[in-house]
């Protein structure tokens, strides 16, 4: 395809620009993928499965991984993290294995569904209760909110850190805030934040906090977990070999091997061990900073043209790189699917696994494409992102 008058578009359209970090990171850091490859190469084995010297090594980076992201969002104790196969397993397993029938929930309007499903299973199945505190137009919970809504049998509070559609940051050390100061525990998934926003659990007053591997923390598919920073009860939602006391029919009552039947995913840790350390070194701080002046851009940018809609605060300093949008006279799908088959930008189009939300938007029925900025992307990408959308509201192309 040629550009008239932007031939620095003709390397875009080639290799093509991913704008869906909001689902997963790419490119991942090369000191991921050699760590990886290292560990497929030179060690391969097994953690906790014996005694030789490659098993100790195996070990070893799997407790230093733990330990790095206890620095990372500021917990001491690395038995208190937890490894499960992403997110949603880590999710589901907390909230199955502490709500209980009759107990109330509180959560927010904005929930993706590897909270409100299991949520909704468990109002199906053992008769808990849920609230949805209301949000602003922007898409920002009130705190105050949250407190008016506890009730004697509220066990927990549970609530994004910030949302995979729009980007919006919740006020989550407010909330925890009130969380502690009610005795109730407060689970925040940190899907859209961990690795993109700043993290302390102490400050923060979070008692558990979920994340996976694959988003900002540049990770591979297939890992993340949960830090503990609560000392109620937990149960175990799978058994199976831990590698130790072996002789026991039960699981063992210690974190984390309480929660971690089965043999782990040792590759997807090696890659984990890498990025979390990257992270740390470059700092997330310094991320979130890059982020936010290409968020600013394309913020700026899309608000200019007439035809496209943009959702939720619009503001940099309140929001991580999910942007989503809607293009006047072109159906979502089709305007995603053309953004790729056309221009070789790929975004992802949909409900997003947040129906609560598209419907406060209005947009539960056609849907919304969303803009996933990451640590890698550009201001000149963005450029081009405009110049396609500017292209199919001509009609040209429609």
């Amino acid at each position: 395809m040629m550009f008239k008058g932007y031939p620095q578009f003709e390397n875009f359209y080639k290799n093509g620009v991913y704008l869906d970090n909001a689902a997963t990171s790419y490119p991942k850091p090369q000191c991921v993928i050699k760590s990886i490859n290292d560990y497929i190469l030179y060690n391969g084995v097994s953690s906790s499965r014996g005694a030789y010297k490659k098993a100790m090594e195996a070990d070893y980076m799997v407790y230093e991984t733990r330990k790095w992201i206890g620095e990372l969002f500021n917990h001491k104790k690395p038995s208190d993290i937890v490894f499960t196969s992403g997110i949603t397993e880590a999710l589901n397993g907390i909230m199955c294995g502490m709500l209980k029938e009759g107990d109330h929930v509180v959560t927010s309007s904005i929930e993706h569904n590897a909270v409100w499903r299991c949520l909704k299973t468990l109002e199906r199945d053992r008769n808990i209760s849920i609230t949805n505190v209301e949000i602003t137009k922007e898409g920002i919970t009130n705190p105050n909110d949250v407190e008016k809504n506890i009730q004697q049998n509220t066990k927990l509070i549970v609530f994004n850190h910030a949302s995979n559609v729009i980007g919006t940051i919740q006020p989550i050390r407010e909330i925890g805030a009130i969380a502690k100061q009610h005795g109730i525990p407060f689970l925040v998934d940190a899907a859209q934040s961990a690795g993109m926003l700043p993290i302390d659990m102490e400050d923060d007053n979070i008692s558990i906090l979920a994340f996976t591997g694959h988003k900002g923390l540049l990770a591979p598919s297939g890992t993340g977990g949960f830090v503990l920073n609560w000392d109620g009860d937990i149960k175990a939602w799978k058994s199976g070999g831990t590698g130790g006391n072996s002789a026991d029919p039960y699981m063992s009552e210690i974190t984390p091997n309480k929660y971690e039947a089965g043999t782990m995913n040792m590759v997807g840790i090696s890659g984990l061990h890498a990025s979390i350390r990257y992270l740390l070194d470059v700092g997330v701080d310094k991320i979130h900073n890059n982020e936010k002046e290409v968020i600013a851009y394309a913020l700026e940018k899309l608000e200019s043209i007439d035809g496209i809609r943009v959702f939720g605060t619009k503001d940099p300093e309140k929001m991580v790189g999910s942007i989503a949008i809607t293009i006047d006279g072109i159906d979502s799908g089709k305007g995603g699917s053309l953004l790729d088959k056309k221009y070789n930008i790929m975004v992802r189009s949909g409900i997003h696994c947040a129906p609560m939300l598209h419907k406060i938007m209005g947009t539960d029925k056609n849907g919304a494409i969303r803009i996933g900025i990451g640590y890698t992307t550009t201001k000149e990408e963005i450029d081009y992102l405009i110049y396609a959308l500017e292209e199919l509201l001509k009609g040209e192309l429609a």
